[in-house]
């Protein structure tokens, strides 16, 4: 058994800023940008949700995808299916309109999304093992009618990046660790029983969320609350001391906070029942423990949020997770009504006294499982993972624009850290492009922006 000096090393041998990484220089212009609003939203890839939006690359632009494949490599004559689903059997194997069988504002069984499991659809960059690895077999070939989401109304107003790939392969735990600190967490002296172990070919013959090298890289909770209260105390992840965005943020003195819908619930010990535990990253660290002037300060209500919006106190940096029955996961959300509580969010933004000021960005932490064309691009031993939608919401935002550049979760760190002269945490955000290409620094304040949301409102 590795001592956790030993893991320490490795993390930060895998993950080590160069000696020459400087503080990034901010683009002329940028200065406008006083207060950033991430939202980020649940596992949904790009084609499921972006495939028929013109102008990107979608499914007018795929060619010669491959089929998906059985477990002998071959194509599949149709898409398998399971009851549960509601999938009809007899489909092509090609993507298929979800809306048929399960509509928009309908929840569908949550699909395989795990370390293993992503990696395992990827396959090596075919992208043809996402029914064969997936619990809900043809559901990972669906797709949603693009133009009829609301979103996709504020996508075609604003700009809209088809290039944004999640960080870290795996679920939503891994890619909101990225989020905040470009790097994956490790559990020291895990027990046994929740290792993942592999044979020889790669193939898992038990199942856990740290790898045999002690990596954290699947749904689990921090010794800090809130955490189920059903966990074994032995499986809740130690303390993390990896540096992340919000310490750097706190220690140039910028304000920032991590917003949260049901938190105060959560923090009180009576959570809503969609709460979701592992999609708050910063209780994993050793600064927001819990009795902290840190934790008070900065993890706070999503309700904490629109008020700021409203009384013109927004901080320069927020990140937004909305309660688990609004932010669009399969399982125990829908789209359409996590589409509408984000439209909601961002009229009250638009209407904020600093809107001239703001800018929004809507993503998603990973792609839940859900197919997608395009070949992710592989950087390192994490990533990068499939691609998601990113639109970019502002009164300086391009206009009816498709931003093409490639992008992942820790370019949204790297804009932050662009903006506001701050030193990257790891490699990867260091090499990120910063979410750049969906400005137009040089268009002029109050360019008649507002109400933009109440339009997509009036498309739903």
């Amino acid at each position: 058994m590795r001592s956790p000096a030993v893991f320490a090393c490795l993390a930060l041998a895998c993950l080590a800023v160069s000696p020459v990484a400087a503080r990034p220089r901010m683009p002329r212009g940028l200065e406008r940008l006083q207060h950033l609003v991430i939202i980020d939203l649940e596992n949904h890839s790009f084609d499921n949700l972006y495939g028929e939006f013109p102008g990107a690359d979608g499914f007018a632009s795929a060619r010669n995808w491959a089929p998906q494949v059985d477990s002998a490599d071959a194509p599949y004559a149709t898409l398998p299916v399971t009851k549960a689903s509601r999938i009809p059997e007899g489909l092509p194997n090609k993507p298929f309109c979800i809306e048929s069988y399960v509509p928009v504002d309908e929840r569908m069984p949550d699909l395989s999304h795990a370390y293993d499991d992503e990696r395992f659809a990827i396959h090596g960059g075919r992208m043809d093992r996402f029914v064969l690895g997936n619990s809900q077999r043809a559901s990972a070939m669906g797709y949603y009618h693009t133009m009829k989401l609301p979103l996709a109304q504020l996508a075609q107003e604003y700009t809209l990046c088809d290039r944004f790939f999640h960080s870290a392969v795996g679920g939503s735990f891994l890619s909101h660790m990225w989020m905040v600190a470009a790097a994956t967490p490790t559990f020291p002296n895990a027990p046994e029983k929740i290792r993942l172990r592999h044979d020889a070919s790669g193939r898992q013959t038990h199942g856990g969320f740290v790898t045999e090298d002690g990596y954290d890289v699947g749904t689990s909770y921090s010794v800090y609350h809130p955490h189920p209260a059903t966990t074994p105390e032995s499986q809740l992840v130690p303390p993390s001391d990896l540096p992340n965005i919000g310490d750097r943020l706190s220690a140039a003195g910028i304000s920032w906070a991590w917003f949260s819908g049901g938190w105060d619930d959560a923090l009180a010990g009576h959570p809503d029942s969609t709460f979701q535990f592992h999609h708050q990253p910063f209780v994993y660290f050793r600064r927001y423990a819990d009795g902290t002037d840190a934790k008070r300060e900065h993890l706070k209500d999503e309700k904490d949020l629109v008020a700021a919006a409203r009384e013109g106190r927004l901080p320069a940096v927020s990140f937004v997770k909305p309660l688990g029955e609004n932010n669009e996961h399969p399982g125990y959300a829908d789209v359409l009504t996590g589409e509408r509580h984000i439209l909601d969010l961002i009229r009250t933004i638009e209407l904020s006294p600093q809107w001239d000021s703001t800018a929004i960005v809507v993503t998603y932490d990973e792609n839940g499982g859900f197919w997608d064309h395009v070949r992710p691009p592989v950087v390192d031993r994490w990533g990068l993972g499939t691609r998601v939608p990113a639109i970019v919401i502002a009164p300086f935002a391009k206009r009816r624009h498709v931003d093409h550049t490639q992008y992942e979760t820790t370019s949204l760190l790297a804009l932050i850290e662009r903006r506001w002269g701050l030193r990257p945490l790891s490699s990867r955000d260091a090499k990120a492009r910063p979410l750049l290409g969906g400005f137009d620094l040089k268009r002029p304040s109050r360019a008649g922006t507002r109400g933009t949301s109440e339009r997509a409102a009036r498309h739903d």
